[in-house]
């Protein structure tokens, strides 16, 4: 099976299987659905960021890209335009927001990013735990360097860019994290990476904190991963969006997947 058919074929079965809130009775799942996951909760201006992005869909730069990743479909080259890196990479603003209002939601204090790109998600994030620190790993330099302006612009305090790889950063600031409240996973689509940047998380993890997964479905690698997640005994609650995935590990909750519409 063709790639392509695989991704629509995924859709296809995500779609059957969504539930809309007024299917879900899990009180916890139903609230985090009306208050966070509904578009226009907690309705925000975003204009700052948003005209970032704008930006960088237009941009004429080209930049050298170090992918650590598991890589771009679309593209080969390591010398990129900016523009064609921001329309593939950047999280659209509707999920962007979503990131905000979840860490807004959980009052979040200590977050990491796996995967800073731009930094536009790092800046949803950053508002949405404007009393605590967002921790983001880039593993390009110059990819981190756009990002860094985009922070100076915003002059937001509470982000702390880490650069380089995940196997070599990862284990020294989560060492630095006294308790992990959010972890946004984005860096490295495949599956034994992100199994393994999960299970590093989880040492720093606690029973509120809340893991988001993104582009679970990219490939059947990360269908598989996800899979793993959703088994893990410590793993209580997920809900998959279908662009992302949400995982708590909430010790009062019976273990339950929730597949949703919102």
């Amino acid at each position: 099976m063709s790639e392509q058919l695989r991704q629509i074929g995924s859709y296809l079965g995500h779609l059957v299987k969504a539930r809309t809130r007024h299917g879900v009775h899990s009180p916890f799942v139903y609230g985090l659905i009306d208050q966070v996951l509904r578009a226009g909760a907690g309705a925000q201006d975003f204009a700052t960021i948003e005209r970032m992005r704008s930006e960088l869909l237009v941009s004429e730069q080209t930049i050298r890209v170090n992918d650590l990743g598991a890589g771009s479909r679309v593209f080969d080259l390591p010398v990129r335009r900016v523009a064609d890196i921001a329309r593939t990479a950047l999280k659209p603003a509707p999920q962007a927001q979503l990131l905000f209002r979840l860490a807004r939601y959980f009052q979040v204090r200590e977050v990491l990013e796996l995967g800073t790109s731009f930094g536009i998600t790092t800046m949803y994030l950053a508002a949405g735990a404007e009393d605590g620190t967002v921790h983001t790993i880039e593993g390009c330099p110059q990819t981190m360097r756009i990002a860094q302006h985009h922070f100076d612009q915003l002059e937001r305090g509470n982000i702390k860019p880490v650069l380089g790889s995940f196997r070599s950063r990862l284990p020294e600031t989560l060492g630095r994290i006294p308790s992990l409240d959010l972890a946004f996973i984005d860096g490295h689509h495949a599956k034994e990476p992100t199994l393994d940047h999960f299970e590093q998380c989880l040492g720093k993890a606690h029973n509120g904190t809340v893991f988001i997964f993104d582009d679970i479905h990219w490939s059947r690698g990360m269908e598989q991963a996800w899979e793993a997640v959703k088994e893990h005994p410590r793993v209580t609650v997920t809900i998959d969006l279908y662009t992302m995935g949400i995982v708590f590990v909430r010790s009062e909750q019976a273990k339950e997947h929730f597949t949703l519409r919102y």
